[in-house]
């Protein structure tokens, strides 16, 4: 019994404050929920718009969370819900899930050779440099705890060529190297642990954006040794990352796709496309 309780409250005592949930689907909202039956405290946030046009605050109303509205790509807003979060949860945050990212391009299917710069330094700003601004606001208000824990998500056309990902493949590489960056600096001045996690596609809204997503799903799940990752299985790995069983990981790209990242081929992917294989015309 006492182990199965120490299990189940990982989070015990733990503040946290969650970006980017906008519904039932968003990975973000699967962390909360996670982290809500590990024994944390939340605060969840998301733009204006997104809390509009989503069901986040329903979902935040049930389940008795406060509900902030921030834009992460301007620090007074950032620095504002920072304050508010720690006066709401009596202390400074032990831990953040930076959830933010969009692209006008994918959402108006420009191919990559067509980017419009003006939506690219959109996308820049919103998926990229939101981290940075959140963990500057941070690092000045000194408002994650000492041994705290962050995490952002990513993606694997950070550093592969991912047909149809667009201009958000430059912007989750430069999420990453803020990553790095910043948990160097962090890491020395207060142990704060900065983390990102490259998940397998997800069926959320936000991946509606991506052209053929269904097939998609299909191919990485075929690819992927143990199958695609799911919200929930994110969900289960951020609560790691979020807990202290995980004081000494630091960033890093953590994978959670199944081996996909690793794979070239797999029997399961041979055996299921060898037939169409074998009927394409030889040139």
């Amino acid at each position: 019994m006492q182990i199965e309780k120490q299990m189940s409250g990982m989070l015990v005592g733990k503040r946290g404050v969650v970006f980017g949930a906008v519904d039932e689907r968003s990975l973000a909202w699967h962390t909360a929920v996670a982290c809500l039956r590990h024994g944390a405290r939340l605060v969840l946030t998301n733009t204006s718009v997104a809390i509009e046009l989503g069901t986040v605050s329903q979902l935040a109303e049930s389940y008795g969370i406060p509900l902030i509205a921030c834009d992460a790509t301007k620090t007074d807003q950032i620095e504002a819900l920072l304050t508010e979060a720690q006066a709401l949860l009596g202390g400074k945050i032990d831990f953040i899930l930076h959830a933010v990212a969009q692209s006008q391009n994918l959402r108006r299917h420009k191919s990559y050779e067509e980017t419009d710069y003006n939506y690219f330094l959109r996308t820049l700003d919103i998926s990229a440099l939101s981290l940075h601004r959140l963990l500057q606001a941070a690092l000045r208000l000194d408002a994650i705890a000492t041994g705290g824990s962050v995490v952002t998500l990513t993606y694997i056309a950070a550093e592969r060529s991912v047909a149809g990902y667009n201009d958000m493949s430059d912007a989750k590489a430069m999420l990453e190297s803020i990553v790095r960056n910043f948990g160097r600096i962090y890491a020395e001045r207060h142990r704060v642990r900065i983390n990102a996690v490259s998940q397998s596609p997800t069926p959320t809204k936000a991946a509606g954006e991506f052209d053929r997503m269904n097939y998609f799903f299909r191919l990485t799940d075929e690819l992927s040794p143990l199958g695609n990752a799911d919200a929930d299985d994110l969900a289960d790995l951020c609560v790691a990352l979020f807990s202290d069983l995980t004081r000494k990981v630091t960033m890093q790209t953590i994978y959670n796709d199944g081996g996909f990242s690793r794979t070239t081929l797999t029997t399961r992917f041979t055996d299921t496309y060898s037939r169409a294989i074998d009927d394409m015309p030889n040139e």
